[in-house]
């Protein structure tokens, strides 16, 4: 994967990409030193009006009144904080105690997903069934149980979800060859995006020479780099695809309020999908963020969002990472091939070897490399993993042992 698609994911809110970071960009540097943090400018538990300096405080009634003249909410998120979905599934069903005409449009899903998506709000699927079918795994990749609170909400009360964005390897394309060179036909119908503004594009620059490999003359690398600007092509391209699929949303649902998740550093200051929301002719959309008790206030500057929410997440449990089978495993014809065996790992201990081919795990169809990593995922310290692979022409049954978790301190 090169540069581009590396800054492509973290930018847009990967496991390392907090709201804080985010903003801080955007904030003067003379600020930085100023002490104050999350309480001291949004007390947990608490909305701010953000669309100027200072802040006033609202409360939830003020932000829905809002949300149901706009018809379109933008609601930001660190992808890996069970604090931000929760309090995502908290404004959602404030929204809809007030307006069940609701729904709920996910940056999580492709648009070949929608089918899936589809069949769980109907009741058709159970969850395993939803997360295979729409390829979670593969197209989102962070922990299921994220999100999996919102997904019940919206099936328990029929909110249509509905997927909006491209398949990531549609924006590799871009930051490889250019937006030229990926016509409509080749990114699901998607325009062209509107020009960056400059504020967001200096933004994109600096996590795009951040993301160089290691090596590279950073220095010498200006916003005229070729390779800078297909990588500013892909993300103003994800940006237009979010924008794109929630104006398509709100279109077919007239009557509705569309709540959008997202990646926060697609919402602040109105600079990624609010812009390509204007661009395309929707009125402005109200924009939402969760603010993290350690966030520092500097960064609560007047345009941020619309309105933020006080958020703190509660200490993690203390608990041993899980271990891993130890192979790298790639797509083979009728199951999954493992392509290296770490030394030392449980794989090795167990008798798997490079070339063999994964047919079965814990007694299922090894059909992609998700089915392995869900079933090594399952796995509980101290229990055996059952795993039939084809090695030449032999079919052979191995068991990975998996060591019991180490004793509580």
């Amino acid at each position: 994967m090169g540069a581009g698609a590396l800054a492509i994911t973290a930018l847009a809110g990967s496991a390392g990409d907090t709201q804080s970071r985010a903003t801080a960009a955007a904030v003067p540097a003379a600020a930085a030193a100023a002490p104050a943090v999350g309480d001291a400018c949004v007390p947990v538990g608490t909305w701010r009006m953000a669309g100027s300096a200072p802040a006033q405080p609202a409360t939830t009634a003020d932000v829905v009144k809002r949300a149901l003249a706009a018809k379109v909410v933008l609601l930001g998120e660190s992808h890996d904080s069970h604090e931000h979905h929760r309090w995502q599934l908290q404004t959602l069903a404030a929204l809809h105690a007030r307006h069940p005409d609701l729904v709920i449009a996910l940056e999580m899903f492709p648009r070949r997903a929608q089918g899936a998506l589809d069949r769980w709000v109907s009741g058709g699927v159970d969850e395993a069934q939803f997360l295979h079918e729409s390829g979670w795994r593969e197209t989102w990749g962070f922990d299921a149980a994220l999100y999996l609170p919102i997904f019940h909400f919206a099936r328990m009360n029929r909110i249509p979800l509905v997927a909006v964005n491209l398949d990531r390897g549609v924006m590799r394309a871009v930051a490889e060859r250019g937006l030229a060179a990926v016509p409509p036909a080749e990114r699901g119908g998607v325009g062209d995006p509107a020009p960056a503004l400059p504020a967001y594009e200096q933004v994109l620059f600096d996590s795009w020479l951040h993301h160089l490999p290691p090596g590279e003359d950073r220095g010498s690398r200006g916003r005229d780099d070729p390779a800078f600007r297909r990588f500013l092509e892909s993300q103003l391209l994800w940006d237009r695809a979010i924008a794109q699929g929630v104006a398509e949303a709100a279109a077919r649902h007239p009557g509705a309020v569309v709540a959008a998740l997202m990646g926060s550093a697609h919402v602040i200051h109105g600079w990624g999908v609010p812009q390509q929301l204007r661009a395309l002719g929707r009125p402005a959309p109200l924009t939402l963020l969760p603010f993290d008790r350690e966030d520092d206030c500097t960064a609560l500057v007047g345009g941020l969002a619309d309105a933020v929410f006080g958020v703190a997440a509660p200490a993690p449990a203390a608990t041993p990472p899980r271990p891993r089978l130890g192979v790298t495993i790639e797509a083979a014809e009728g199951g999954v091939r493992i392509a290296e065996v770490a030394s030392g790992s449980i794989a090795e201990r167990a008798g798997l070897r490079k070339g063999d081919v994964i047919l079965t795990i814990a007694g299922r169809r090894a059909g992609r490399a998700a089915d392995v990593a869900g079933a090594v995922m399952r796995q509980a310290p101290g229990t055996w993993l059952p795993i039939e692979v084809q090695r030449g022409g032999r079919r052979l049954e191995i068991v990975a042992r998996f060591p019991p978790a180490p004793d509580e301190p």
